[in-house]
């Protein structure tokens, strides 16, 4: 009926009535015309959607704009498919993969077939791109009969969208069309093309079609797009920035990590300077740790399959694993571990427990393996072989919210330590549609997901929720961190699980002398020493906190009769502990302050006649330059206040 009203609840708690079948653009419209301009979707009950589509029934409505994350990737997505339209009015006959958003940008996997495309083609697609945004078509959404898009794109020849087709039942199917083009696609999408007025193309890399080695190599094209040209200049500021930053670039010069074809790809070899810093992350964590009451265990780089089996994790990370060791004895096979909990399962299990030993707070710095694809592999950040601050709670079931919030506590005591002060934090929980991608039952993740909800908000903390990205054992809450550059990273992670304790028969005798099992926390607030070091040395672009560099200082004689009191002034730093060298090369001393300058080294401190005489040294700070002359006395007590300044206060 056209009288019908649906009530609509927007953000703020605020109701309003409109007729049935508004759009969110329209509801836009009724506030005002400036955000009707700005609006590129809208969040409708949970679900994004085109602001175009009609609302039928009552519903909590979000809008969202460039300045939401959800806004961001419908605008990229749509991005997307102007640049395929692009390509493809480029290139007729080109066939695609997927294109989707990513957190700076989209891409697209192209099949060019005999075509020949290379990075001097890219201001080509960016100057049609252009074009094409700027006859403002709209992208509009229609449902298609399966048969009808199998048709088509039969038609079409596009051989990777007809494989993509199979996967996807009658009913459930739509294409959205802009301009000459028409995708297959859920959505949503912005309006239309005019929104897009910056464009740039950052990157070309190959890509197997649905990551499997056995099959075709695409071309991946990555672009990102702005609504304003401003914003795409600061992008580009800061891409270059990055590249000044990147992890790869610094560790090779700062001489933190390397990797050899030899040992493998994926397997990073730390250099004397890069397990300094490691050495110094390890430390400062465990001491954290003994302070909160955790012991320390160390387990194997492998373990017996039936371990992996009992756990689950062969029946889930089965393709995200090497595959199994064979020994002399038949049916012996061996894991190279992918996980550390089902080692600390076992720990509990050595001896009977008591409701007065809980909780009981295992630590490891235990390395683990997976099997990333070639492609997939980028410096630090995505290896074959990490190590993981790893920690397991075993408590009872009335312990749980209060251990959450003490691991809560660590996490940022770790992210205040070093720097990493911006940051947002995700509740995963497993998406009730697809429920065989998880172990356990509902009640077990009714509980576990009740008490992160109640920790949470106990500690004061800002959540947001996503479905579908839990563990296979249970929920969790990341913690998204903003670097410097404004890049979103997953750290911190804790967990909790219901199921590895009942599949590994956990128990305890209560107070009731009744046998009871226990609640496991997972949790790791590095996540893995590689990615976390990768992340640190960009946030910090090398230079980092005095504290934990790895070369505090470097002591320079201006000529090698100065080469005795060096050392001399060297070796009272190290007894204190400070990390440092005398450097004695056959350099004048303006290349050796230079070279320490390249590497980063916080403090030189300059010998010759002069301070030999007076038994002091010539301080000069990284990026300063002169701040002063120090006896030796003084030099102890100047690196320990800086020390302490550098150092966050101890863990309350």
């Amino acid at each position: 009926m056209s009288g019908e009203k649906v009530k609509i609840t927007l953000p703020d708690g605020s109701v309003k009535e409109f007729k049935k079948g508004i759009s969110s653009h329209d509801i836009a419209l009724s506030i005002s015309e400036g955000l009707a301009r700005n609006v590129l979707a809208a969040k409708v009950n949970g679900e994004v959607w085109d602001s175009s589509r009609a609302i039928n029934e009552d519903s909590t409505v979000q809008l969202l704009t460039w300045r939401d994350d959800e806004g961001k990737s419908t605008f990229w997505h749509s991005s997307a498919h102007l640049m395929a339209e692009a390509l493809e009015a480029l290139y007729p006959g080109i066939k695609f993969g997927i294109g989707p958003p990513v957190d700076t940008g989209f891409y697209y996997d192209v099949d060019f077939g005999e075509k020949d495309f290379d990075s001097a083609d890219i201001q080509k697609v960016e100057q049609k791109m252009t074009e094409l945004a700027r006859q403002k078509n709209e992208y509009v959404r229609s449902e298609v009969a399966k048969r009808a898009a199998i048709d088509y794109f039969r038609k079409k020849g596009d051989d990777y969208k007809l494989e993509l087709l199979e996967d996807l039942e009658d009913g459930t199917i739509s294409f959205y069309k802009q301009g000459n083009f028409t995708d297959l696609c859920k959505g949503p999408h912005i309006p239309n093309t005019g929104i897009i007025k910056a464009i740039k193309l950052t990157n070309i890399a190959g890509a197997y079609w649905r990551g499997d080695e056995t099959r075709k190599q695409l071309t991946r094209l990555y672009g990102v797009t702005f609504p304003k040209k401003k914003e795409l200049d600061e992008y580009l500021t800061l891409l270059e920035e990055a590249k000044k930053r990147d992890h790869r670039k610094l560790g090779k010069e700062l001489e933190l990590f390397a990797f050899s074809e030899k040992v493998g790809q994926g397997l990073p070899l730390w250099l004397p300077k890069g397990t300094e810093l490691r050495e110094k992350l390890v430390n400062f964590l465990k001491k954290a740790q003994l302070k909160a009451g955790y012991d320390s265990v160390v387990t194997p780089h492998i373990g017996h399959k039936n371990l992996y089996v009992t756990s689950g994790h062969y029946e889930k990370y089965g393709e995200d694993s090497f595959k199994p060791i064979q020994t002399p004895n038949e049916n012996e096979e061996f894991l190279l571990k992918p996980m550390n909990c089902p080692h600390h399962c076992e720990i509990f299990k050595i001896k009977p427990r008591s409701y007065k030993e809980l909780p009981l707070r295992l630590a490891e710095f235990g390395t683990v393996y997976r099997y990333e694809q070639s492609g997939e592999l980028h410096g630090l950040t995505r290896v074959r072989g990490f190590t993981q601050d790893d920690a397991h709670i075993f408590c009872r079931p009335d312990q749980v919210k209060e251990e959450f919030k003490k691991v809560i506590d660590l996490v940022l005591y770790v992210f205040k330590s070093l720097g990493f002060e911006d940051f947002t934090t995700q509740i995963s929980f497993r998406d009730p549609e697809n429920k065989q991608k998880y172990i356990g039952d509902d009640d077990a993740w009714n509980k576990a997901e009740q008490a992160i909800i109640e920790a949470t908000e106990e500690k004061g903390i800002n959540t947001i929720t996503v479905i579908g990205e839990a563990a296979f054992y249970g929920p969790k809450l990341d913690f998204m961190v903003k670097d410097a550059l404004k890049r979103n990273w997953q750290l911190g992670t804790i967990q909790v699980d219901y199921n590895l304790p009942k599949r590994f028969e956990l128990e305890y005798v209560g107070a009731d002398n009744q046998k009871h099992r226990p609640v496991m926390i997972h949790r790791a607030p590095f996540g893995s020493l590689e990615r976390f070091i990768a992340i640190l040395i960009e946030h910090t672009a090398g230079r980092f906190p005095l504290w934990l560099s790895p070369l505090q200082y470097i002591i320079l004689p201006i000529s090698e009769k100065y080469e005795d009191y060096a050392n001399e002034v060297n070796q009272k730093l190290s007894l204190k502990d400070f990390t440092g060298y005398a450097d004695h090369r056959d350099e004048k001393i303006g290349r050796k302050i230079r070279d320490a300058e390249i590497n980063k080294i916080p403090y030189m401190f300059i010998v010759g006649e002069k301070e030999e005489e007076s038994r002091t040294v010539s301080i000069r700070k990284h990026g300063e330059g002169d701040i002063g002359s120090y006896n030796l006395e003084e030099l102890l007590n100047f690196m320990n206040n800086e020390i302490d300044k550098s150092l966050a206060p101890d863990l309350k």
